[in-house]
């Protein structure tokens, strides 16, 4: 087993920490300012470690390893170096670090794997910035065209442009996909987001199941008016109609076996002390791991959406703009996973993810198999999100058993 040090992993994170538009938590967005300089310094640490880097047209950054081996398939690690805004700094970019501290470790000591290994920093995971996302990782199973990149983001700005902006050739969208023939398989490393392994005293996990997610956008046009002068009976007030919405959307979440949401989005126009509010633009998030849940759960959201609107004079206009079945991960990668965490004595426990991933993407292109780290009190897409470093070096031992184990299944 290789020697990791919590210094030098640490001095990773703390480093891709400062690549942020917030003074709280981490805020880098999707070809954003922050996003472009983060891009030499995760080159320059991929370089250090043995890895050949360029970028793709979608902005992920990716470092390849070729083996000596001429029948080699390629083993895809990575995950995202976007996060949510005032973020924590684990989010997505740990499995990107983690496996580059241990490739790098590898590289030193000169071990060779008689398979190819790409490590990718994709671009573009949680859809902050645009109403799409996953497409990084959707553009390595050919799943991109350039119709995609014309979407835009709440200031008029193409995804397109915001790609060139990074240095993307976005001319090249067909150069990112994979030959299926070619791969081996995808690994992702995660932090749980979740309180599940730290209730468990674990520090690491094998997932089983990513969930599935659909995102709808309601928008409730009601009239403005003076606040003052307006009876109370005789209003159109769009924020009362999606008040009411909103708590709707939650009991039914609270309420329903495998499910859970979010009302993360409310936007209200006019948005001022004495005027009744004209519109509201509200966005609603569905995930489960079973398709028909979720259809079920929008359909009762629309359903109630309508009958209010009809009961307080406004209007509902609906966009289901977005959605990604749940998929199941690669048996045969999970035994390879324990086996490498039963090497390492620690126990072995198997988990869901409730939350997306882009493994969501990638199984479309072939077997997916992910790791998940303890987070300090479940706690994600929060400035205060926090690991403990003694969990990553155990994780670092596991991902080096982990490939050494691939290698010889």
């Amino acid at each position: 087993m290789l020697e990791y040090k919590i210094s030098d992993i640490r001095d990773y994170f703390d480093k891709a920490a400062k690549f942020s538009s917030s003074d709280r938590g981490v805020t880098r967005l999707f070809c954003s300012e922050e996003h472009k300089a983060l891009l030499p310094v995760l080159r320059n640490w991929m370089e250090g470690a043995g890895l050949q880097v360029r970028l793709d047209a979608l902005g992920n950054l990716r470092g390849f390893k070729k083996s000596k081996n001429k029948e080699a398939k390629t083993l895809i690690i990575g995950s995202h170096q976007d996060s949510v805004i005032e973020g924590g700094k684990y989010d997505g970019i740990l499995g990107v670090l983690l496996p580059l501290y241990v490739l790098k470790r590898m590289h030193e000591q000169e071990i060779e794997l008689n398979y190819h290994i790409e490590l990718i920093a994709f671009g573009d995971e949680e859809g902050v910035r645009f109403p799409k996302t996953l497409l990084g990782s959707k553009s390595l199973c050919g799943d991109v065209c350039s119709a995609d990149l014309e979407v835009v983001d709440k200031d008029g700005v193409t995804l397109k442009s915001a790609l060139e902006f990074l240095g993307a050739n976005t001319n090249e969208i067909t150069k990112c996909a994979y030959d299926k023939d070619d791969v081996l398989g995808f690994f992702e490393v995660h932090i749980e987001q979740g309180p599940v392994l730290e209730s468990e005293s674990l520090p690491v996990g094998v997932v089983t199941a990513i969930t599935g997610i659909e995102r709808h956008r309601l928008f409730i046009q009601g009239k403005a008016n003076h606040a003052g002068t307006t009876p109370m009976d005789m209003r159109q007030d769009a924020l009362v109609t999606a008040s009411h919405i909103i708590c709707f959307a939650n009991d039914l979440f609270c309420n329903t076996e495998n499910l859970v949401g979010v009302v993360g989005e409310l936007n209200v126009y006019p948005n001022a002390v004495n005027v009744i509010p004209d519109r509201v633009d509200l966005t609603v998030e569905i995930r489960s791991p079973d398709k028909k849940i979720r259809q079920e759960a929008a359909e009762k959201i629309y359903q109630y959406a309508n009958k209010l609107a009809s009961e307080q004079n406004t209007a509902i206009n609906f966009n289901h703009n977005y959605e990604m079945d749940g998929i199941k991960c690669d048996e045969k990668l999970q035994s390879i996973l324990g086996e490498a965490i039963e090497k390492n004595n620690r126990p072995v426990f198997h988990l869901f993810s409730g939350a997306g991933h882009d493994g969501l993407a990638m199984d479309r292109l072939t077997g997916v198999a992910m790791l998940f780290l303890r987070c300090k009190e479940g706690l994600s897409h929060h400035h205060e999100e926090d690991i403990d470093y003694h969990d990553a070096i155990i994780a670092a031992e596991v991902i080096e058993t982990f490939l050494l184990e691939l290698e010889e299944a």
